[in-house]
C-alpha cells in the first residue's frame, strides 16, 4: 500500500506572486510532498494579471489571508506542513497556533504582536506603503529601487532586477499597517497565541534582510521561550529577503528539509 504524502502549503508575503514558490514546490515533490501553493484572496492567477488588476487584493489584511488558508488546509486530505516568507510566515504562525499544521516554517517572518525591536532598515522597506495612510485600504506596487533595498540589498544589482521583473506584483497595503501597530492593538490580527500546543516550528531568519531585519526574527523566536513546543532558529549570514527567490533557494530549502526530516 502506497504511504500518503503529506501536503505542503506554501505561503507567500507581499510583493511576490504564488508562482515564485515553483522551484520549492518542484524539489519538495520530488521529496516524496505534495506541495500546494494557492494565492491571496482574490490574487490573479499570474504575475501578468496580478500587475494588470491592482484592485483585486486591495484591502485585503492578516484575518481575511489566514481565513483563506485555514478554508484551504481544511479541503486538504491531512494536515499540511506550512512554509511560508514575510507576511507568509506570520500566517503560518497564526495557522500553526490554532493546530491547524502539522509542522511550520517561517521565513523571515512579518513581526507578530509582542516583538520589539523596530530597525531603520525596516522602517525604510516599509515606507513605501506607511508613509501614506490612504494606503490602508490600497494595493500598492514597488519600483525596482525599493525591490532592490527591500529584497534584492544582499545580491547583484542584475539578479534584483530579474527578480523584481520575474515575480513582483502589487499587494494590499493593509497588513503592514496592522502589524506597524500590533502592540498598540487590543484585538491585533498580527498576534500569535505563542503558548498554544502545536507542532514544530523552524523561524529562519536572513541575516541582512532589511524587510525583516534578522534582530525581528531573534525577537520573534524568544516570544516562544515558555512554549513546551519544539521551536528552533536558523540563521543564514549574508542573505536578504530575496532568500526564497534568489540563486541561493536551494541552500536554504535544503536546510527546510532537513529539519522537517529530523523534526516533523
Amino acid at each position: 500500500m502506497t504511504q500518503p504524502r503529506t501536503p505542503v502549503l506554501f505561503i507567500h508575503g507581499l510583493w511576490l506572486h504564488a508562482s515564485s514558490w515553483e522551484p520549492w514546490g518542484e524539489l519538495f515533490a520530488a521529496e516524496g510532498y505534495t506541495p500546494v501553493a494557492p494565492g491571496w484572496p482574490g490574487e490573479p492567477d499570474t504575475v501578468a494579471a496580478a500587475r494588470r488588476d491592482p484592485a483585486a487584493v486591495a484591502g485585503v489584511g492578516i484575518d481575511a489571508v489566514t481565513a483563506h488558508y485555514a478554508a484551504v488546509i481544511g479541503a486538504l486530505p491531512s494536515p499540511p506542513i506550512l512554509v511560508g516568507h514575510s507576511f507568509g510566515g506570520l500566517i503560518v504562525q497564526k495557522l500553526l497556533g490554532q493546530g491547524l499544521g502539522a509542522a511550520g516554517v517561517a521565513i523571515d517572518p512579518a513581526q507578530i504582536k509582542g516583538v520589539r525591536p523596530l530597525p531603520f532598515a525596516q522602517l525604510r522597506s516599509g515606507f513605501p506603503v506607511l508613509g501614506n495612510p490612504a494606503n490602508k485600504g490600497r494595493a500598492v506596487s514597488l519600483t525596482a529601487a525599493q525591490f532592490r533595498y527591500g529584497f534584492g540589498n544582499a545580491i547583484t544589482a542584475e539578479e534584483s532586477q530579474q527578480l523584481y521583473d520575474r515575480w513582483t506584483i502589487p499587494s494590499p497595503g493593509r497588513p503592514l499597517f496592522e502589524a506597524a501597530f500590533a502592540n498598540v492593538s487590543p484585538n491585533s490580527p498580527a498576534a500569535v497565541d505563542t503558548g498554544a500546543a502545536r507542532g514544530p516550528l523552524l523561524p529562519v531568519s536572513g541575516q541582512e534582510d532589511h524587510t525583516v531585519p534578522d534582530v525581528v526574527t531573534r525577537a520573534t523566536y524568544k516570544l516562544y521561550g515558555n512554549s513546551t513546543s519544539t521551536t528552533d532558529l536558523k540563521q543564514f549570514p549574508g542573505r536578504g529577503h530575496s532568500l526564497t527567490v534568489d540563486s541561493g533557494w536551494r541552500g536554504v530549502a535544503d536546510h527546510v528539509l532537513g529539519w522537517l526530516r529530523t523534526a516533523a
